[in-house]
């Protein structure tokens, strides 16, 4: 390696780990805001709230690194060629590959970031995180209580409290219950503390009374009428806030907890159903050529900013011609992950934008065939 390609190696380097951590952080808080009432209002602890939002970083990352990648090999060539750093390194006899050498290194290791991150670290990290919601819908529901509001446990579970002491007892508790089919349960309650047990959180509750209808059985009197409320006055009483059955407590698993061979085979037990599973072979298809976006991107800044002609103020409309290629060509990606996600003979589609505008990048900066190759441009006279 030359001096050269170190000096835009490392101009390159730095660029792109400042602008995608910069991004990355950008998006963590955007999408941390979520979870931060979790803290301010229910009492989740920090390190709890820091753990969990850390485990979308990868998955930003995924996203964000061919784009950036992309930006900042555009941003930092054009910026060269306004200094006239490009001017000098032509005239000193370096070729369209010689410039572009550092650019498509660079562009490969985030290639194979990309790749490590889609196949191993996102369903990895993604696991998690669902692991850690899952946790805190079932095993933590104190935390999601929020004083004057209806919660809703689960799908047949709804707590109400009026308001929260700084200790964390609840005041003017309401509790309705339909986890018993046919007979709801309506507990009213002056106070009450969760606690977590071995099972699950329950709720206990103090000086209320239990309301609870039932239906009158088959072969019972005439007469008798169809409904009969039921009311019992109690000091102490205990409500389990899990999920009704274990069943419930099975979580299920999303596309993007999966890996590739999970994707492309998933196992005929679990019952998918063909929606699914033409989601889940665009997906497999999605992840295996997304990380190849990362150098087709790069190349094709690389082939905005060192062809055409020199000029000598600005390189405003490089910038703007190659942000719009990029933009269509993301539009594309997503409009092709649709479809291939709804009829899997679009599958090709995903693979075409992830190679075919590195291809034709490549093709335009080592000039195509019938087309005039871009003089090298006239080093400035001085004065």
């Amino acid at each position: 390696m030359t001096r050269i390609d170190r000096y835009l190696l490392r101009q390159l380097t730095v660029a792109l780990i400042a602008v995608t951590v910069g991004l990355a952080a950008l998006v963590w808080l955007t999408q941390s805001l979520r979870f931060i009432e979790l803290v301010l209002d229910r009492g989740l602890s920090m390190v709890i709230f820091v753990e969990l939002t850390s485990l979308m970083l990868p998955s930003f990352f995924a996203v964000i690194l061919p784009i950036t990648t992309f930006v900042v090999v555009l941003f930092v060539y054009v910026r060269l060629a306004s200094d006239r750093e490009l001017v000098v390194m032509r005239a000193a006899g370096l070729s369209q590959w010689k410039l572009a050498r550092p650019a498509v290194l660079l562009a490969m290791i985030a290639t194979g970031l990309c790749m490590m991150l889609n196949l191993w670290l996102v369903p990895l990290s993604h696991t998690a995180f669902r692991q850690w919601q899952f946790e805190i819908r079932n095993q933590l529901v104190g935390v999601l209580l929020q004083e004057g509001v209806f919660s809703q446990v689960g799908d047949d579970l709804t707590v109400y409290a009026r308001y929260r002491d700084p200790d964390g007892t609840l005041r003017g508790i309401l509790v309705h219950d339909q986890r018993d089919t046919g007979a709801p349960v309506t507990i009213l309650a002056e106070q009450g503390r969760i606690t977590t047990s071995p099972t699950g959180p329950r709720v206990t509750l103090m000086n209320g009374v239990r309301q609870q209808v039932e239906r009158a059985a088959p072969n019972a009197p005439a007469g008798t009428p169809p409904l009969r409320l039921n009311l019992l006055t109690f000091s102490e009483n205990s409500v389990d806030l899990a999920r009704a059955t274990r069943g419930e407590e099975v979580r299920s698993r999303d596309s993007r907890e999966r890996s590739v061979a999970e994707l492309l085979n998933p196992d005929p037990a679990e019952g998918l159903r063909e929606r699914e599973l033409r989601r889940y072979y665009a997906e497999a298809h999605q992840r295996l050529a997304g990380p190849l976006t990362a150098l087709s991107f790069a190349l094709v800044g690389l082939a905005v900013a060192l062809t055409g002609e020199f000029r000598r103020h600005g390189g405003g409309a490089r910038i703007a011609v190659g942000i719009g290629m990029v933009v269509a060509l993301l539009a594309f990606g997503l409009t092709g992950g649709n479809l291939a996600a709804r009829d899997n003979a679009w599958v090709p589609l995903i693979w075409i934008q992830a190679i075919l505008p590195g291809v034709i990048a490549l093709w335009w900066m080592t000039g195509a065939p019938g087309w005039p190759k871009p003089a090298p441009p006239p080093i400035p006279s001085q004065a």
